[in-house]
């Protein structure tokens, strides 16, 4: 009785299926078994997150209540608004030093309120 159990041992130890193949199906059932697992604890906790006292959850969002905008509010906005006098300023570059483009933004401001004041001093 031990020759054939000795025989057939080393044919399983031969066996690419039992080397490399029952593994990866252990792996793979074995897995989603566990995955089910996971799952379902991630769900229960998506589901007690979702339970929460509708009065406290009515104060906490009172805060962040948006108001309502209409078309006509935001045209009146944009009359307001001179949408010819504006300016292109590119950013940084990142070779530039900051010094440069500090100097640059610094020349720009300048301008921009040389030009309001200009506007200003002219009749209407």
């Amino acid at each position: 009785m031990d020759a054939p159990m000795r025989k057939l041992w080393q044919s399983a130890k031969q066996s690419s299926f039992l080397k490399y193949g029952l593994p990866m199906l252990v792996l793979i059932v074995g897995g989603s078994f566990g995955l089910k697992e996971f799952r379902k604890l991630r769900y229960e906790v998506i589901d007690k997150r979702g339970q929460v006292d509708p009065e406290a959850k009515e104060e906490h969002y009172a805060k962040f209540k948006r108001k309502t905008v209409s078309v006509d509010d935001e045209y009146g906005k944009l009359q307001d608004d001179d949408i010819d006098a504006w300016r292109n300023i590119r950013g940084p570059r990142p070779w530039e030093e900051s010094k440069d483009y500090k100097e640059m933004l610094r020349k720009h401001q300048e301008e921009d309120r040389r030009r309001a004041e200009n506007l200003r001093k002219e009749p209407a």
